[in-house]
């Protein structure tokens, strides 16, 4: 056999075993099957022929059944270890459980979207802060100096007194947003805050609130109140009663809270609404001038309004419960009925 051919088939072995040692898949492999032992066997076959010596044409023969066998065997090799993943892989539907319990969407999550589709329909965008915030964020820049009374109506959670605070609200992600965009503004804040509060049927330490904010050139109570019964009607019906009623807001002047008609007795007065026919839902107004001014934005030219509402307390109403508790008892019985 000449050397060349011996050579050829050498380097062909060592090139064979490179390939096979990297393939990763079943079909990898199936691929230098039929590289290596059909296309080259067959090549060298056709060679065969060609050779005129006796002894020549054995060697060369020898060779070439010696290739075939050891890719053979190797082969199969890798064959039966891919062949074992996939059976262990394969489920058994013997053992399938009829009785296995399916999750679902978690009813806050639920309503949050409903509320978040309505606002986006009318052109607010989601914007996210931090849930640990410094003291100018949560209060100084919201009109609510260290000296002020407002600040005894929030009982504030400290991390490191004074300056750092688990914050009170989400107004404090419209201020840092102000911060880095100029007018036009149009957001809600959605996210969890913290309050010290009793944990009682209606309250709890932290709970998710959405606050939002638009300001832009000669907006107007108008606009707010346009966009507040908008919401409150997608939500719970076009027949939902909403009332606005003068109150006092330190970082909004004129300041209004938001009634909204029982939903549990339809304004007829019953336990729910303190037999008044109507429920306080959320807070507004249109922004303090002091709160553009510190964000440099031109108070004769920008106006705006804000809104908040508390997401657990709203959702009560909503689904019909008188518990606040429910909602993180992990009941999904009860998650699956609302």
């Amino acid at each position: 056999m000449s050397t060349n051919l011996e050579l050829e088939i050498k380097a062909k072995m060592t090139e064979f075993e490179g390939k096979l040692l990297s393939s990763k898949t079943l079909k990898e492999v199936l691929s230098l099957k039929d590289e290596y032992l059909k296309k080259y066997v067959k090549l060298l076959y056709s060679k065969l022929k060609d050779i005129k010596a006796a002894e020549e044409k054995k060697l060369f023969g020898k060779s070439v059944n010696d290739f075939k066998k050891h890719c053979e065997e190797k082969i199969d090799i890798a064959l039966n270890k891919f062949n074992s993943i996939e059976k262990k892989s394969e489920y058994d539907v013997t053992v399938f459980k009829n009785n296995i319990k399916l999750g679902c969407g978690h009813p806050l999550i639920k309503f949050y979207k409903k509320i978040e589709k309505v606002l986006m329909g009318m052109g607010f965008s989601v914007v996210q802060g931090p849930e640990i915030e410094l003291d100018k964020y949560n209060f100084e820049m919201l009109n609510i100096p260290s000296h002020h009374p407002a600040r005894d109506m929030q009982d504030t959670f400290y991390v490191s007194s004074p300056n750092v605070l688990l914050r009170s609200h989400t107004s404090s992600v419209q201020i840092r947003t102000m911060e880095k965009i100029s007018p036009p503004v149009q957001i809600i804040s959605p996210g969890t805050v913290y309050r010290v509060d009793d944990i009682d049927p209606q309250h709890t330490p932290m709970f998710y609130q959405i606050e939002g904010l638009m300001v832009a050139e000669k907006i107007s109570f108008s606009n707010l109140k346009a966009v507040l019964i908008r919401l409150l009607k997608e939500v719970f019906g076009e027949e939902t009663g909403v009332r606005f009623r003068p109150t006092y807001y330190p970082y909004t002047e004129p300041s209004a809270a938001i009634d909204m008609s029982c939903t549990q007795c339809g304004g007829k007065g019953c336990r729910t609404c303190g037999y008044s026919g109507w429920i306080t839902v959320l807070g507004s107004g249109m922004v303090h001038p002091n709160v553009l001014k510190v964000v440099g934005y031109d108070i004769e030219k920008y106006s705006g309004f804000a809104f908040g509402l508390g997401l657990n307390r709203l959702a009560l109403l909503y689904y019909g419960l008188d518990e606040i508790r429910k909602f993180y008892e992990n009941d999904i019985s009860l998650w699956k009925q609302i």
